[in-house]
């Protein structure tokens, strides 16, 4: 069996200042369940995996040395309204609100409070590839799109 069971072909990998933090955040923002965790005698995590939907992510703690490299990640989830809310509650921050696009998807994008990026999305719509050429320049799609399009992944600095 070439892909243990539970695992799909690629599994993120999320570099952290504070896994142990982070793993706490992801249990309340998105109903992360924890698999493993190593730590060492010092408290570093070595390794850690959580299962988020179908899908495992593992982590570990970063080096104090290591610049940040903060993680993008799509979550396909049943409500992307309610996990959006849910995930602003436990402390992540609004990057775009969710907003229906010309594709078919329903997309928010919160970041952690560690600096990670989620795109959180729901399909509502199976389009055909007329459809979806009809929706790109439908006005109310084109507005969406510079709106998503034109937000700030990360927060300016104002110095």
């Amino acid at each position: 069996m070439p892909i243990p069971d539970g695992y799909t072909t690629v599994t993120p990998w999320i570099i952290s200042k504070d896994t142990i933090a982070l793993m706490e955040w992801l249990t309340a923002a998105f109903g992360a369940e924890e698999i493993a965790r190593v730590v060492d005698d010092n408290g570093v995590v070595g390794h850690a995996e959580m299962r988020i939907g179908n899908a495992i992510v593992m982590m570990f703690d970063a080096r104090p040395d290591w610049p940040p490299t903060p993680a993008f990640l799509r979550l396909y989830v049943e409500d992307a309204d309610e996990v959006h809310r849910q995930a602003v509650a436990a402390g992540g921050t609004s990057v775009t609100e969710v907003t229906e696009l010309f594709f078919g998807d329903k997309v928010g994008r919160v970041r952690d409070p560690f600096g990670n990026l989620y795109w959180v999305q729901t399909r509502l719509h199976d389009l055909t590839e007329e459809e979806t050429y009809a929706r790109m320049v439908d006005p109310e799609f084109v507005k969406a799109m510079e709106y998503v399009s034109g937000s700030d992944f990360f927060p300016r600095r104002t110095s």
